[in-house]
């Protein structure tokens, strides 16, 4: 699996909701350095947790999907003699 990579304007918008969040829960003011810092943690260490969850959530819905397809395929079937 590659590292996270974020666009300069998915940078700076994720580093603002950080800035933002520490500011009306911990009434803390951070620097646009370590909100990056911060950020770049998440990326690295908790992306894997929800790229995995993704992964099975995709899995779990495409397999729902083929069951229903199944059934409708039985319902297209003819009697036999």
């Amino acid at each position: 699996m590659t590292d996270v990579k974020f666009s300069k304007e998915e940078t700076d918008r994720l580093v603002n909701k950080l800035k933002a969040y520490f500011d009306k829960e911990f009434d803390q003011e951070i620097g646009a350095f370590d909100a990056e810092f911060l950020l770049d943690f998440i990326a690295k260490e908790l992306e894997p947790v929800f790229y995995n969850r993704g992964l099975a959530d995709a899995h779990s819905l495409f397999s729902d999907k083929v069951d229903e397809l199944g059934y409708l395929i039985q319902e297209l079937e003819k009697p036999a003699l």
